[in-house]
């Protein structure tokens, strides 16, 4: 019982990280679907959920000003989430239109305020930090010029390659980019990039309050219905948090978010309930049991250890993986040495899984982002 306890975890394990990246990637070789993509040039509305961002607002109006697109196709939208600062005050000043909440409930409450309000066909969503490319938006657009495509995801790149810390940030990053991108080949993607996003307005879903995943709430609902694919000329540049204390944060409330997604819709659990069901599996639930199946596989191999030199070796080969970890988190300076960097990050990645599920246990205000617009990426 426990070999065979120890062989399904480890294929269990091995098929998050390799078998479903592998099997999308045929996939999309074998099975890709066109895309009737142009340039077109319909109405967007712009919405940004801001708190406390008047650090970074100015510059990020400064920087929509600039994308390729007609400014009177464009109307831009900033629903303030209660904050205390000068966010209204610069919004206003710029001439956009300003939603000012009083009281800070998240960026969810205010997303379920404000898409109602909209009247423009396409819909696009960002976060405050990131810098847009000139041709982000329409390149979001062309997707979208196809019926069967409802909402389309941004790229989001890095200013820097670090090779400490946030280059291990940057190696999960282009990881999971990889997927994405041979989702929306092959189909639709699971979720999109928070900081650049676009849908049709129609499809727009009603979103409830004390969301933490609104990338993945909307996308999921919009995929009932349409395609959700994937822009790779949509970009947004964002720097590759060194931080390792903010990056667990926000690592920690993604997780958090999707377990609280499993609590709001628990029929997403059975694959068939969605059109994207096993790859909603694959992609995110399976990798939330991964962190306890190598604890299974560990503790069936101590005690297995001892009975044949297989077990011995396999046993050797786990313990190396997890001492590297250690050492590429107790010394960072380590982490320029790329298995230590790897080792580092995956553990680190499934220890965030087992700290996101007691986060979203005890922790019933996740959804109120509790770090500066600068820390994380986004102002919520």
């Amino acid at each position: 019982m426990l070999e065979g306890l120890f062989g399904v975890s480890l294929l269990l394990v091995a098929f998050a990280y390799f078998g479903y990246p592998l099997v999308i990637w045929l996939r999309a070789r074998t099975g890709a679907l066109p895309i009737a993509g142009r340039d077109w040039e319909p109405s967007v509305d712009v919405l940004i959920v801001a708190y406390n961002a008047a650090a970074e607002l100015a510059a990020k109006l400064e920087n929509l000003a600039s994308l390729d697109y007609p400014r009177e196709r464009i109307t831009i939208h900033i629903a303030s989430d209660g904050s205390s600062d000068d966010t209204v005050a610069i919004a206003e000043a710029a001439g956009v239109r300003v939603h000012a909440f009083a009281e800070r409930r998240g960026k969810s409450a205010c997303l379920g305020d404000v898409l109602p309000r909209l009247t423009s066909e396409i819909v696009v969503l960002m976060d405050v930090r990131q810098r847009l490319e000139a041709g982000a938006v329409r390149a979001l657009l062309r997707p979208l010029a196809d019926p069967a495509i409802g909402a389309v995801s941004g790229e989001l790149m890095f200013e820097r390659a670090a090779g400490g810390f946030g280059g291990g940030v940057d190696i999960y990053w282009k990881y999971e980019k990889f997927i994405r991108r041979h989702e929306a080949i092959s189909g639709s993607v699971v979720g999109v990039t928070g900081a650049l996003y676009a849908m049709r307005r129609v499809l727009a879903p009603a979103v409830p309050p004390g969301l933490i995943l609104d990338d993945l709430f909307i996308p999921l609902a919009v995929a009932r219905s349409a395609r959700v694919v994937f822009s790779n000329d949509a970009i947004a540049w964002d720097r590759v948090s060194e931080d390792p204390a903010r990056e667990a944060q926000r690592k920690r409330r993604t997780l958090a978010g999707n377990f609280q997604i499993i609590e709001r819709d628990p029929a997403l659990l059975l694959p068939w309930t969605h059109p994207l069901g096993w790859r909603i599996w694959g992609h995110k639930w399976l990798r939330l049991a991964v962190p306890w199946l190598l604890a299974i596989a560990l503790l069936c191999n101590l005690a297995l250890a001892g009975t044949s030199m297989l077990w011995t070796v396999l046993l050797a080969g786990q313990i190396a993986l997890y001492a590297l970890a250690i050492v590429g988190i107790a010394v960072p300076g380590t982490l320029g040495i790329l298995p230590v960097r790897i080792a580092a990050t995956f553990v680190r990645m499934n220890a965030y899984a087992v700290l996101g599920l007691f986060d979203f246990v005890r922790d019933r205000d996740a959804h109120l982002w509790r770090v500066s617009a600068g820390a994380n990426g986004a102002a919520r």
